[in-house]
């Protein structure tokens, strides 16, 4: 296939391009670089298959030649970003939703949403089922990511309904690895870099809120097999093993060997108590489901990160992921 990523220069996004590219597609990165890295696709353009594009998708998506298929990944992701970048955020989940839809409609291709599992806010049900509506405060800090995407959702399905077009939309859990920006703000990037660099650990709240982890070779094995596939979802992708923010960090601090102190701060507004998703649907429909557990994972990302030492920034940043 030639596929068309937007936002393929971020996390994600380049796993995605790599991956596509080692099994023989073409793949067209569509990035403005405003949160994403030319670095994380050192890999990908030593490949004659595969073509950069500096632009934003708010602006439109014009792409020549062929397009098989659309995945949508670009949005302002880690809190810090979207916190900063309220206005683009929102842009990004209706606007540039819906010119990446329009160039898969021209194209008569398939069409992947990179939906979050934010849809859900502070979530009532658990574990999360797609079936579930969230509980989200469309006011609160954090709805201009959460509502972005929920108008993502629900412009996606119209496309689908009222003019044919192939879509399918995955929910992402927590998910982390090697190429996390050191200062995302994200709570597995967060730990890390703030052991490595020989600062303390902060968690917010008492700790006893819990998440799901899902290792980033086995979430672009979900987005590929949803790729691949013309299920509609949604289809939640994220690791169902469910653990607490505090047994992270003394995971990470044995694994550094860094005995890092843990500092306690208040906990965000709107924070999510508990995040685990239910993957049957996943299992069931793709086939899917997730082979990396929380030790190897973290083993990789710590190595990874301990590589890029220099980039290593101490301080307190807000966990929410």
């Amino acid at each position: 296939m030639r596929v068309v990523i937007t936002g393929g220069a971020g996390f994600l996004g380049s796993h995605l391009c790599d991956a596509l590219l080692r099994r023989g597609d073409s793949v067209v990165c569509v990035d403005d670089l405003s949160t994403g890295r030319l670095e994380n696709l050192e890999n990908a353009r030593r490949s004659p298959a595969f073509w950069f594009v500096e632009a934003d998708v708010t602006r439109g998506l014009g792409v020549p030649g062929p397009v098989d298929a659309v995945a949508h990944l670009a949005s302002p992701a880690s809190p810090p970003d979207y916190l900063r970048r309220p206005l683009q955020t929102l842009a990004a989940g209706s606007r540039g939703t819906e010119h990446a839809l329009d160039l898969a409609r021209r194209h008569r291709a398939r069409f992947l949403l990179a939906s979050t599992s934010e849809v859900y806010g502070s979530p009532q049900v658990h574990p999360q089922t797609e079936e579930y509506w969230g509980h989200v405060n469309p006011v609160g800090p954090r709805s201009v990511y959460d509502e972005s995407k929920r108008f993502a959702e629900a412009l996606t399905t119209a496309y689908r309904g009222a003019l044919g077009v192939n879509t399918g939309i995955v929910r992402i859990f927590n998910t982390y690895g090697p190429r996390m920006r050191a200062d995302d703000g994200r709570v597995v990037s967060n730990f890390i870099s703030q052991a490595l660099g020989g600062d303390p650990i902060t968690v917010y709240g008492d700790g006893e809120q819990t998440r799901s982890f899902c290792y980033v070779d086995d979430l672009v094995r979900g987005l590929m097999a949803m790729l691949d596939s013309d299920h509609n979802g949604p289809v939640n992708l994220g690791n169902p093993a469910e653990f607490t923010v505090g047994q992270l960090a003394v995971m990470v601090r044995e694994m550094t060997e860094i005995s890092a102190p843990v500092h306690y701060r208040e906990l965000p507004q709107d924070d999510p108590p508990r995040r685990r998703p239910a993957i049957e649907r996943a299992v069931r429909t793709l086939g899917w489901r997730p082979l990396v557990d929380l030790t190897e994972g973290l083993g990789h990302t710590i190595e990874w990160f301990r590589s890029r030492s220099g980039e290593l920034r101490g301080g307190e940043v807000t966990v929410a992921g």
